[in-house]
C-alpha cells in the first residue's frame, strides 16, 4: 500500500456536491492499494499513520502523534498513487489492485484507524471526489508498506 500523508489544519471530501468526510487538525491520507497487498499491509500502514509523530511538541519538534494533539484522520482512496509514469506520457496502472481487493483493504485500513480511537472520516471508494485541504507546514510523508518487509 502506498500513502501520501499530509498534516492538515483542516480537510474535507465531497461527492456529488455533498460533504462525506471532514476533519479539523490531523492527517489527510491519500491511499492506493497494489495488486499484491495483503491485510498485513493495511495493518502496517494504519499503525504507522496512527502513531506517526508529525506534530510539534512544546519545543517545536515533531514529537507528537495525531492522537496526542486531538487530531483526526481523513482517508481518501487514490489508485493513481500506483501509476507508473516511467514509460511514456500515459501512466500505467497495472500495479494497482483490482477494485474488489482495493476496496476491501481500503475499508480495513479505515476500520483499523477508527479502532485506534482517532476521529476518522473517509471518502467514497471509486467515486469522483473533490478534496479540499489546508496543508499545515507543509508536512507531507510518503509511506509504502512494501519498503518495510
Amino acid at each position: 500500500m502506498r500513502a501520501v500523508v499530509q498534516r492538515v489544519s483542516r480537510a474535507s471530501v465531497e461527492v456529488d456536491g455533498a460533504c462525506v468526510g471532514r476533519i479539523g487538525r490531523g492527517w489527510l491520507v491519500l491511499m492506493g492499494v497494489a495488486q499484491d497487498d495483503l491485510d498485513q499491509d493495511a495493518a502496517w500502514l494504519a499503525d504507522k499513520v496512527v502513531n506517526l509523530r508529525g506534530f510539534e511538541d512544546d519545543q517545536g519538534k515533531m514529537n507528537k502523534s495525531a492522537n496526542e494533539v486531538g487530531g483526526g484522520v481523513l482517508v481518501v482512496s487514490q489508485f493513481t498513487l500506483l501509476g507508473d509514469c516511467r514509460g511514456g506520457r500515459r501512466p500505467s496502472f497495472t500495479a494497482a489492485a483490482p477494485p474488489e481487493l482495493a476496496n476491501r483493504l481500503y475499508l480495513a485500513f479505515v476500520d483499523l484507524v477508527r479502532g485506534s480511537g482517532l476521529e476518522t472520516a473517509a471518502g467514497v471508494f471509486r467515486a469522483d471526489m473533490k478534496v479540499e485541504l489546508v496543508n499545515d507546514g507543509p508536512v507531507t510523508f510518503l509511506l509504502d508498506s512494501k519498503k518495510t518487509f
